[in-house]
């Protein structure tokens, strides 16, 4: 068996990956589990950037290690009491996660044996993030930019039906004390 250096790498990427997923997933600190997930989240990206999909990568840390690891810092950072928390059950999913996870790999496990995998020679690096720039500023604008006033709006009515809610609840709590 011939490894290279990549092929060394990849796999020390791929085993601190898992290690950090299962990390996140059998973790009872849930504090600890968020920074399992956050490791899980920069050796996917690692991972994308080693198969040459440089933009993957960079939306990888930006989407989810930039906003969503963030925001689920910030709520298990704010939530008070997380970790004298107690759960009603916490075995409550193993057996339908077990029998699942055992369906899974008897469909997966004959597919991959019986699979006809090609195999190529290493391809020459070409860099995906101008090519995809190139896209959504030619032929693509016209969607690209209806698409971001479409968000502009939902985050406007979001805001709006955030407020009138606040508003209510304010009313409601003054007629409360009133009475």
């Amino acid at each position: 068996m011939n490894m290279t250096l990549v092929d060394l790498a990849f796999y020390a990427v791929a085993a601190i990956l898992l290690t950090c997923a299962g990390y996140a997933v059998f973790s009872r600190n849930i504090v600890r589990a968020v920074f399992a997930l956050l490791g899980t989240f920069f050796g996917i990206a690692v991972l994308y950037g080693m198969l040459s999909a440089d933009f993957v990568a960079a939306i990888q840390v930006l989407v989810y290690v930039g906003g969503i690891q963030v925001l689920l810092l910030f709520a298990v950072m704010l939530t008070s009491h997380i970790e004298s928390a107690q759960t009603s059950s916490r075995v409550a999913g193993l057996i339908p996660g077990l029998l699942t996870g055992i369906v899974l790999l008897a469909i997966l496990v004959p597919l991959m044996l019986h699979a006809p995998w090609l195999q190529s020679g290493a391809g020459s690096y070409q860099a995906t993030t101008a090519s995809i720039g190139e896209a959504l500023l030619g032929p693509a604008l016209l969607p690209f930019e209806v698409l971001s006033i479409v968000l502009l709006g939902v985050v406007i009515g979001a805001v709006v039906v955030a407020r009138r809610q606040g508003n209510d609840e304010d009313l409601s709590g003054e007629s409360g004390e009133a009475e």
